[in-house]
């Protein structure tokens, strides 16, 4: 989600870090570095390792909430690409050692990017309506894997890397112009499922993929947001298709950047659709 959106919600969060270059930066919204900078830097041959979110680092965010005298609910980054609810769990442990009249939920999103970001606006919108902490994370975890995440990249290269995709089918699909298409699992893990020629051809599959799983289809009248990394005009191409297929969406598509963590592991030229369905399924 883009920085205004947490400050116009007063949202609390914590960064991850990436390092390029020999230098340390926060994936703080694009503050320290601008995305097109950073997707730059990547298509010159710079390769960006990243750091998840330690125990001190949780802390510090949480015991704010907890000195106000409010409970606390926290949504983790999927389980499936990142160890960092393990961290959050510990920073849960030692303060409910030191606030034990208050409640500290961790709830794993088994979701990433602006599909994260659509988990986090849903669990607001019930916050504002009234539910309870509890209700609430109830309500998450009987839907987190409604939430779909579809996906494709032009650009192999930060895949191959990062060891999703395989050096041989790797060099191959680039040498073929073969755009994979994947999505989130039930567990929260980034699955390969089909191979296409073409980003035509490609962005066509994506968006039946809507037309399949999404909630009564292409009736669908709730929100759909879009990510991708240095390819605007790509996911553009996207976005007007779905405003085409689905005319009852709940305004239009919005459209983020991948952030520099997430963006460190799929390079430049990811798209990403997000919207809500039926169950996910293995």
């Amino acid at each position: 989600m883009p920085a205004a959106y947490f400050e116009e919600k007063n949202l609390p969060f914590v960064c991850f870090h990436f390092r390029m270059d020999g230098v340390e930066y926060p994936d703080d919204l694009g503050k320290s570095m601008a995305f097109d900078e950073f997707y730059k830097r990547i298509s010159a041959g710079s390769e960006p390792t990243t750091a998840q979110v330690n125990t001190q680092q949780y802390m510090e965010l949480f015991e704010p909430v907890l000195k106000e005298g409010k409970d606390l609910l926290h949504l983790t980054l999927s389980s499936g690409i990142s160890g960092s609810i393990n961290s959050a769990n510990m920073a849960k442990i030692q303060l409910e050692e030191k606030y034990p009249e208050r409640k500290i939920f961790i709830v794993d999103s088994l979701s990433a990017s602006s599909g994260y970001g659509m988990l986090v606006d849903a669990a607001l919108e019930n916050q504002e309506k009234g539910f309870s902490i509890e209700e609430n994370v109830k309500w998450i975890e009987e839907n987190r894997n409604r939430l779909h995440h579809w996906f494709f990249s032009t650009d192999l290269t930060s895949f191959i890397r990062g060891g999703r995709i395989s050096k041989v089918s790797g060099f191959v699909g680039q040498a073929l112009n073969i755009c994979p298409l994947m999505n989130v699992n039930t567990e929260g893990k980034l699955i390969p499922r089909n191979k296409y020629r073409g980003k035509k051809q490609v962005i066509r599959e994506m968006v039946k993929r809507m037309e399949e799983h999404a909630q009564n289809q292409t009736q669908y009248s709730g929100k759909c947001m879009m990510s991708c990394s240095a390819c605007e005009e790509d996911a553009r191409k996207v976005a007007d298709l779905v405003e085409e297929k689905f005319p009852k969406l709940n305004g239009k598509v919005q459209i983020n950047s991948i952030g520099t963590v997430i963006g460190s592991h799929t390079g430049p030229g990811t798209v990403a659709l997000f919207f809500w369905g039926d169950e996910r399924t293995e």
